[in-house]
């Protein structure tokens, strides 16, 4: 059974997110500050699939609890909750380490569907889905899809679920211009309630972790009114 840890102050919302989420067959813990959450987090043995963070919380915020969930795991899936008027809590929070956002306020099956989305991602990453290749290369650049790694130059490079999920999209077409709806359909699945913004924060932050100079990148371009491709000309 997956695991998700529910974080939010708010107990109406806290407990609408978990009946929805025990209805769907997650099993769920609860939190209602993030200082909680980080308590429980630590001290789990079981460990956790997915971490729903509400944003505005007192004492830890959900950005601080972000950064320090990521710092601990590259594995766990993290959602962001954000007000509607929030639009710079959605750029932030994929920044620092989420994978994706839910806008206030929001359904059950929109809450469901971004969930059930992300855990499959997360099953992915884990290992829990067999590959049939092992390694792609591409220059200095090695994807190794049973261990659900990159590395450039023999360095690890840290990746969350989605931003392997990219990489792999990237080296199965390289030199291929792919489109934001093609990237958004691809990693975040056809189903996927959310905006094509969430690609381009996603790159932005893939470029910081590959690219020599990430304001000038040489492998993971843009192409201009279409979306971005991975250039092996200069490898």
């Amino acid at each position: 059974m997956k695991r998700i840890l529910i974080v939010e102050d708010e107990a109406a919302i806290r407990e609408f997110e978990a009946i929805n989420l025990k209805r769907a067959g997650y099993e769920v813990i609860e939190a209602g500050s993030g200082e909680e959450a980080l308590s429980i987090y630590d001290n789990d043995v079981i460990g956790f699939d997915i971490a729903l963070l509400d944003v505005m919380m007192p004492g830890m915020d959900g950005f601080t609890l972000c950064k320090e969930l990521r710092s601990r795991s590259e594995s766990i899936g993290i959602i962001m909750l954000t007000a509607k008027s929030q639009e710079m809590d959605k750029i932030s929070g994929l920044m620092i380490g989420a994978d994706d956002y839910i806008t206030k306020p929001f359904s059950p099956t929109e809450l469901l569907a971004r969930v059930d989305s992300l855990s499959r991602r997360v099953a992915i990453h884990s290992g829990k889905t067999p590959v049939v290749t092992d390694e792609i290369r591409l220059g200095e650049f090695v994807l190794n899809l049973r261990r659900r790694t990159l590395s450039k130059s023999g360095q690890n490079v840290e990746l969350t679920q989605v931003e392997f999920q990219m990489m792999e999209y990237f080296f199965t077409s390289p030199d291929t211009a792919l489109s934001r709806n093609d990237i958004l359909t691809k990693v975040w699945g056809s189903g996927y309630f959310g905006e094509e913004k969430i690609v381009d924060v996603n790159i932005r932050r893939l470029r910081m972790k590959i690219e020599k100079d990430p304001s000038r990148p040489q492998h993971l371009v843009t192409v201009w009114g279409m979306g971005y491709k991975w250039n092996t000309e200069s490898e």
